[in-house]
C-alpha cells in the first residue's frame, strides 16, 4: 500500500484495502485482548497481595466479566473460517405450508431478521417482496452488505415454526405455521462464474407495491431464468431497470454457485439436504405462543421464555449456540 503507483488499478487496490481493514479486525481485537490479559493479570497479582479487602481486590472482580466477554467475542470469531464467511449475505424467507397463516409467520420472521440487522449495524436491501394475498409476505430476498453477515446468518438456513391462536381463526384456534429460510454467500469477483445473455431468459414488469409514478409506470422489475437450471431471481427495489438487472445477476450466480457447491457436496450431505421440506418434522426452531411461551432451537436445544424479545430480533443466543456447537463451516 505504500507503493507510489499502490493507486494505478483502482479496483485492486481497493480489494487490497478491503482485505487489510478484515485482517485489522481479527488482529486488533486480539491484541487489545492481549493487552487487557495482561493488565489484569498484574493487577490480580497486586490484589493478591493487598488481600481481599482492598480496593484492587474490588476492581478485580469487577474487571473480571468484562475480560471474559471479551475472550468470548474474540473465541466466536474462529469459528467463522469457511471459505465464505466474511462474505455479504443473501437471505430469502418463504412462507410454507399453511396460507394466510404462513404468510403472516413469513412477514414476523422479515420484521424479525430486519430489526436484527439494525441492532447489529448491518445494512441492508429488501430487492425482491411479493406481499400475502390477505396478509402478511409470501416472500422476501434481502441482500445483506457487512463483514461476516453469512458467516453469522447461515445458522438460521431451515424450516421455522410458529404455534400460536391464530388471529385469522374466529374459532381461536389452535394453528401451526411454516417459513423456509435459505442463506447464500454472496460471491465475490474473484469467484470466476460466468454467465451469459444466451443461457438466460430475461422478462421485465412493472414492480408491484408503493414506490412512486416512476415504479408504476415504467417496467423496472426484472425477472431472469436460468434456461439450464431453472433458477428464477426476481428484483424490483430500485427504479432504474439496469440496476435491478445487475442485482438479480448477483443472487443468480451465488445461487448457481450453491448449486454446484451442492453437487460437489452431495456425496458428505450437504447442508441443504437438511434442510427439508417446509412443512412438519423438518424444522429447525420451534416458536410456541400458546398454550406456553418458548423458543427452542431443535438442533442445539437453546431455548428461551422471552418469545416478544426474539420476534423482536433477539437472535444472538441461537446462532452464538449453533457456532459453538461446532457445525461444518460451509462452502
Amino acid at each position: 500500500m505504500t507503493r507510489p503507483d499502490f493507486w494505478d488499478r483502482r479496483e485492486s487496490a481497493q480489494e487490497t484495502v478491503a482485505e487489510v481493514s478484515a485482517i485489522k479486525n481479527v488482529l486488533e481485537p486480539f491484541a487489545r485482548l492481549e493487552r487487557q490479559v495482561d493488565d489484569f493479570t498484574v493487577l490480580g497479582e497486586f490484589a493478591e497481595l493487598e488481600g481481599d479487602k482492598s480496593a484492587l481486590y474490588v476492581e478485580s472482580e469487577q474487571t473480571w466479566p468484562d475480560l471474559l466477554k471479551a475472550i468470548d467475542n474474540l473465541e466466536l470469531v474462529s469459528f467463522l473460517s469457511g471459505k465464505m464467511d466474511r462474505n455479504n449475505a443473501i437471505l430469502t424467507v418463504h412462507a410454507g405450508a399453511g396460507g394466510t397463516e404462513s404468510c403472516d409467520w413469513c412477514g414476523m420472521l422479515l420484521r424479525m431478521y430486519t430489526h436484527w440487522l439494525e441492532k447489529r449495524g448491518y445494512k441492508y436491501e429488501i430487492v425482491d417482496i411479493q406481499p400475502g394475498e390477505e396478509a402478511g409476505t409470501k416472500y422476501a430476498t434481502l441482500t445483506v452488505q457487512s463483514e461476516f453477515a453469512y458467516g453469522y446468518l447461515k445458522a438460521e438456513k431451515g424450516v421455522h415454526r410458529l404455534v400460536r391462536i391464530s388471529p385469522f381463526d374466529a374459532n381461536k384456534r389452535r394453528h401451526t405455521s411454516f417459513a423456509s429460510v435459505d442463506v447464500l454467500p454472496e460471491i465475490n469477483d474473484d469467484i470466476n462464474i460466468e454467465v451469459s445473455d444466451s443461457d438466460l431468459r430475461i422478462d421485465t414488469f412493472r414492480a408491484s407495491g408503493a414506490g412512486g409514478q416512476h415504479v408504476n409506470r415504467t417496467d423496472s422489475a426484472v425477472r431472469l431464468t436460468h434456461l439450464e437450471t431453472g433458477i428464477v431471481v426476481t428484483c424490483q427495489s430500485e427504479r432504474s431497470q439496469h440496476k435491478n438487472k445487475s442485482n438479480a445477476m448477483r443472487i443468480l450466480k451465488a445461487r448457481l454457485y450453491d448449486l454446484e457447491d451442492q453437487k460437489r457436496r452431495a456425496e458428505h450431505a450437504a447442508e441443504s439436504a437438511a434442510k427439508g421440506d417446509n412443512a412438519w418434522g423438518n424444522q429447525i426452531r420451534s416458536y410456541v405462543l400458546q398454550p406456553y411461551q418458548l423458543v427452542k432451537d431443535l438442533r442445539t436445544d437453546a431455548e428461551t421464555s422471552n418469545v416478544s424479545a426474539v420476534l423482536d430480533g433477539d437472535l444472538d443466543q441461537f446462532i452464538i449456540a449453533w457456532l459453538r456447537a461446532g457445525q461444518p463451516a460451509s462452502r
